[in-house]
């Protein structure tokens, strides 16, 4: 799951909720060969039918603890070795852990953390979910992140929740006429979160066009049968209800469903998504429904049990503003240290993340690297709107040192960078340390030191 193409200097890693056994053993040649050899043969069975291009390709998997990697095929740069029928090394410091498309070592990977999914249909669609980033900027579906604040708050969140419930009916429904109503009513939702949020229907399309479709790919060529599809479909829509925020997952949930309903409704559909638009967009045009209409929702909303989901989410909007309040007070209004970003790489959860409006949003966990070195956040960082910069909470004493931290974070900075003292009383500043020396004036020599 990645971001490269909508802002060319960063690599943007969203990293699932995966569990990892403490216990869980290192991969073997032999294990990982397993994994590799399945994952061939499911993309050799699809054949490139899907998108008219094969998924299979390098893999590489990475054991998070000790970076070791086992990858199915050699690199371009000498930098793994053969052991058996795998190829085995350690992915560097500077390159992120996580479940994407990663260019290292000379080589496009689809990598993947170790264990895979002990479920076998969670392995194979997450097999082909890594795959399909890995080519999706080859067949004109560059990945993107567009600014999803507003699945937030407490209209998003619900309008998106209904609409979930609505193409879960629609999966799930016995009779055209059924299915069609459902897809109405998810669209009605739809339409109605566009009305509230004028630039939601563009920045829901960037990510529906990037995880969404990852994710029905990952669907469609991860199971074979369509009772199988239509499980992980329901899964999908299920499982995120949960998430404590939805600013960048709902793109998992809702690519399988819209994928499915355009394959019954619009038959090549994915040829003309590269031409642009939303998946929502191309069912709405395929069964003739008019999203600019402002059409009633409260009697549709009823048959989703509304009334239960309402007093759900103004709970949780009513925590939610404490959280933001709690935040705003640490990384807006209190001491911060800024951090400059130009060549981010940065891993985290999408499940957990919480916007403070034109200030930025909230990354509970991440993990950073750049020119200045790198940044482990536990304790929740703010990344500026424009990701020009990244705020962590500063400590009360001095900071001083290559090797940094403060509550919930630890830093480690690259030679020729430092700290220095901010512009507000208590900030801190990252900067290269020639920014920081004063020239000598003219005519007089530099103390010998």
């Amino acid at each position: 799951m990645s971001f490269r193409s909508a802002l060319p200097w960063f690599l943007l890693t969203a990293l699932a909720p995966v569990a990892i056994a403490a216990t869980s053993p290192d991969p073997t040649p032999a294990s990982a060969r397993a994994r590799f050899d399945e994952a061939t043969h499911q993309c050799r069975m699809d054949n490139g039918r899907l998108w008219g291009k094969s998924l299979c390709g390098p893999m590489l998997l990475v054991v998070p603890a000790t970076r070791q990697v086992i990858a199915s095929q050699s690199d371009a740069q000498g930098k793994l070795h053969a052991e058996g029928s795998v190829f085995v090394g350690q992915l560097p410091p500077q390159e992120n852990i996580a479940n994407t498309s990663l260019t290292w070592a000379g080589v496009q990977w689809s990598e993947m953390l170790w264990p895979l999914p002990d479920d076998a249909q969670d392995r194979r669609t997450l097999m082909a979910h890594e795959s399909f980033h890995r080519i999706q900027d080859s067949l004109g579906l560059r990945a993107g992140d567009g600014d999803n604040a507003h699945m937030d708050t407490f209209e998003g969140r619900y309008t998106m929740q209904l609409e979930w419930r609505a193409l879960d009916a629609a999966l799930a429904a016995t009779t055209d006429a059924d299915r069609r109503a459902r897809v109405t009513d998810a669209l009605a939702f739809r339409a109605a979160r566009y009305r509230s949020f004028p630039t939601a229907a563009q920045s829901e399309a960037v990510l529906e066009r990037n995880e969404g479709l990852a994710e029905y790919t990952g669907v469609m060529v991860g199971n074979n049968t369509s009772a199988e599809r239509l499980a992980v479909a329901h899964k999908d829509l299920t499982i995120h209800t949960h998430d404590a925020g939805l600013t960048r997952s709902f793109a998992y949930a809702t690519g399988p469903a819209y994928g499915l309903l355009l394959d019954r409704y619009r038959p090549g559909w994915r040829h003309d998504i590269v031409q642009g638009g939303s998946p929502a967009s191309l069912l709405a045009a395929a069964l003739h429904i008019d999203m600019t209409a402002a059409a009633e929702i409260n009697s549709r909303a009823a048959r989703y049990d509304s009334v239960a989901l309402m007093a759900t989410e103004r709970d949780r909007a009513a925590a939610q503003a404490r959280q933001v309040a709690a935040y705003t007070a640490q990384f807006v209004t209190g001491p911060v240290v800024l951090v400059p970003l130009k060549h981010m790489k940065v891993q985290f959860n999408p499940s957990n993340l919480v916007p403070l409006g034109k200030a930025g949003t909230v990354y509970p966990t991440m993990h950073i690297n750049d020119d200045w070195g790198s940044i482990d956040v536990n304790g929740g960082a703010l990344l500026a709107s424009d990701w020009s910069r990244l705020s962590v909470a500063a400590p009360s004493g001095k900071l001083h040192g290559d090797n940094l931290q403060g509550k919930g974070w630890t830093m480690q900075l690259a030679p020729g960078w430092q700290v220095v003292r901010g512009k507000r009383k208590g900030d801190w500043m990252v900067k290269p340390a020639a920014q920081n020396r004063r020239p000598a004036p003219r005519g007089l020599k530099k103390p010998a030191s």
